[in-house]
């Protein structure tokens, strides 16, 4: 059996009034739905979105998992949270690649004619980086670990999730989000008036958390005031992560210029190193422009009451 053929019964539905333990099933189906549909995609490479979709699949099952740990047998959810991080760390690294090629192109394009040759031996660099990222991915999915975690998730949708003990008080679905949303809190509120660059990553991924949480627990709350509320904190945290996820993007791109700089050795000369300096130039000044407009878009999130 293959990923190709591989057979789904029909979709599973949470109904608010479901158990916990459904929701969480039935968020694994339909992510699993969508890992499965960009899989080929994913594959050829023809469309990078495929890609994209695959890796967001992975996150939101790793998400769901983690926030579900109250609802579920720990040895279980953190087992298959793990398998699905080897899975995510796969993917990765052509995921990052293909964005950051999108963006280098882009940016070499708008130079001047005489330094857009310059700009190519870095584009080029990455493009090696980008091949053998590729390859290393594809063999990934090719490896029975790939399959046999298809299979452990598609058993974890037909049959009812491992649970803790009867003993062991389980939260409300509600609990979750108010639980992720209070950790986002805290850590705006550790981060200061100035964090670093890699503190406002991290409440990116915070935001994440919040995000993927609230998607899980929505349906159960369907047509509700709260359901409402919940509606309310995801559009403002993807606003949020928006700002933060533009940072980190500038952030990451002066880094890998840099580090491009740095591989190149014979291919380097006096022009190469000038466009690599105006590039690294406009990606810093991004960067400072998106830090300057995360705190008012995260009081938009901290002004929403679940």
């Amino acid at each position: 059996m293959s990923v190709e053929t591989f057979d789904l019964p029909a979709p599973l539905t949470a109904a608010p009034s479901d158990a916990p333990p459904h929701h969480v099933r039935a968020a694994l189906d339909l992510r699993l739905r969508a890992l499965l549909e960009h899989d080929p995609g994913t594959r050829t490479g023809e469309d990078i979105e495929d890609l994209h979709q695959m890796r967001v699949s992975v996150r939101r099952m790793r998400a769901a998992l983690k926030a579900a740990r109250p609802l579920l047998d720990r040895a279980w959810g953190d087992g298959l949270r793990a398998e699905l991080g080897w899975l995510g760390g796969a993917l990765g690294p052509v995921r990052d690649l293909d964005v950051m090629l999108l963006r280098l192109r882009g940016e070499v394009s708008t130079l001047p004619a005489a330094e857009q040759e310059a700009g190519q031996v870095l584009v080029e660099a990455l493009e090696r980086e980008h091949a053998a990222a590729r390859t290393q991915m594809l063999a990934a999915l090719d490896a029975p670990r790939y399959l046999a975690l298809v299979e452990r998730i598609a058993d974890a949708i037909r049959l009812p999730l491992p649970t803790p003990s009867a003993t062991q008080v389980q939260p409300e679905l509600i609990d979750l989000i108010r639980t992720e949303a209070a950790k986002m809190a805290k850590a705006v509120r550790r981060a200061g008036d100035d964090p670093p660059d890699e503190v406002l990553h991290a409440l990116r991924i915070h935001g994440k958390r919040v995000r993927y949480t609230g998607e899980l627990v929505a349906p159960a709350f369907r047509g509700t005031r709260t359901g409402k509320a919940i509606k309310e904190l995801l559009r403002a945290t993807e606003a949020l992560q928006e700002v933060l996820g533009d940072h980190q993007d500038a952030c990451v791109a002066e880094t890998r210029i840099r580090e491009l700089l740095d591989g190149l050795g014979d291919e380097m000369d006096a022009w190469v190193v000038f466009v690599a300096g105006r590039l690294v130039e406009r990606e810093r000044t991004r960067a400072e422009e998106k830090r300057a407009q995360w705190r008012a878009a995260w009081e938009r999130v901290a002004a929403v009451s679940l």
